[in-house]
């Protein structure tokens, strides 16, 4: 059986929780090589999803000399993306990068430039376009269902739900707050629906109201109110170049009822349709001059057009990659498209440091 020889840089939580699991199961992906600033991460890695002749590392370029490996993972934290993906495409390896793709729009050009120059295939872990209701969703969209899609809303809102390990909460390591890490996810899917990558201007306001509190009812606990240095909540009015007009919102911990998160909402001139919650799907159009809603059942009929995959979005995403590098397929999640997505996160926050609009040029 043909396989793929991986390598996985950064063996932390996304590594254990999305990526080494999925690969595992797949039956054309090998993980021959863990690298890890923290050694003892590397060596468990190996052990619950290596082969016994697996190598381990602390320095990525080591294990990027390795010419026997094909693609590379890179799971690290988001100031570490742009410069490890880059020297993996130099070194000859395609790459998956978790999301977001790059801390600016600027590290996304020079990822795409490397993947250009490289000949490589390069793809990001935006794994919510690979869940049900997003797949089916698209595949309307795709179909005009909707007509011209010209306004839409992103939301990823947690009430109390601040990520209190890593670096989640550390602005210069990540980029930002929640806005980049899970309002990332909810734009992503956005503009997938809408096939729209053109934006023209926005206007974004973050906060900071909630960093220093106690006694917080967080689900993970009480943060650390010195090292929460990122925004807890962050908004955007975006404007697309054709006039549409998407709402994105974002917030780790926000004094907010109805949470939601990785959801969108978008209405066209044919019809509609929202995310109540993660996995649901509402559509909403006239029929013989009557309002309708409908729900289509997702849990029948699931969507695995991916081989060696079982349904799951962290495993379409891992077969989806691994096909493509077999030449079984075509990439779901394009560097470009990602890229656009880093380029409005970016346009947010500097509106929020002029307060001002942000063109995009």
């Amino acid at each position: 059986m043909e396989k793929v020889r991986i390598g996985v840089i950064g063996c932390g939580g996304i590594a254990n929780g999305k990526h080494m699991p999925a690969h595992k199961a797949n039956p054309h992906s090998e993980m021959v090589a863990f690298c890890d600033i923290i050694p003892e991460r590397a060596e468990k890695a190996k052990k619950d999803y290596g082969t016994p002749e697996s190598k381990t590392y602390t320095d990525y370029k080591e294990l990027l000399k390795d010419k026997s490996i094909d693609a590379v993972l890179v799971l690290t934290h988001n100031s570490e993306h742009c410069h490890i993906t880059v020297d993996a495409l130099n070194a000859g390896k395609h790459v998956m990068c978790e999301k977001p793709m790059a801390m600016n729009y600027e590290e996304a050009k020079k990822m795409i430039e490397a993947r250009d120059k490289s000949g490589k295939l390069l793809t990001i872990g935006y794994q919510n376009r690979f869940r049900q209701d997003s797949l089916y969703l698209k595949k309307l969209a795709d179909a005009d269902k909707f007509g011209e899609i010209y306004y839409a809303e992103a939301t990823a809102i947690r009430r109390r739900a601040v990520p209190t390990w890593g670096v989640f909460i550390d602005e210069k390591k990540q980029g930002g707050g929640p806005l980049i890490d899970i309002g990332t996810h909810a734009l992503d899917l956005t503009l997938f629906m809408m096939n729209n990558y053109e934006p023209d201007y926005c206007v974004g306001k973050t906060y900071h109201k909630l960093n220093k509190q106690t006694e917080t009812g967080n689900t993970w606990g009480d943060w650390d109110t010195e090292a929460f240095t990122a925004e807890d909540s962050a908004f955007g009015f975006v404007v697309m170049k054709n006039g549409a007009t998407i709402i994105l919102r974002s917030s780790w911990a926000l004094n907010y009822i109805d949470a939601k998160e990785a959801v969108t909402l978008i209405c066209g001139d044919k019809g509609g349709a929202d995310m109540p919650a993660m996995g649901k799907l509402r559509l909403n159009s006239v029929e013989a001059g009557r309002q309708v809603i409908t729900e289509p059942n997702l849990t029948a009929g699931k969507v695995d057009f991916f081989e060696g995959a079982n349904g799951e979005p962290r495993d379409l995403e891992a077969a989806c990659f691994i096909n493509a590098i077999l030449g079984k397929g075509n990439l779901y999640v394009t560097a470009e498209q990602a890229a656009c997505v880093t380029r409005i996160l970016e346009g947010i926050y500097e509106s929020q440091k002029t307060g001002k609009p942000y063109y995009f040029k």
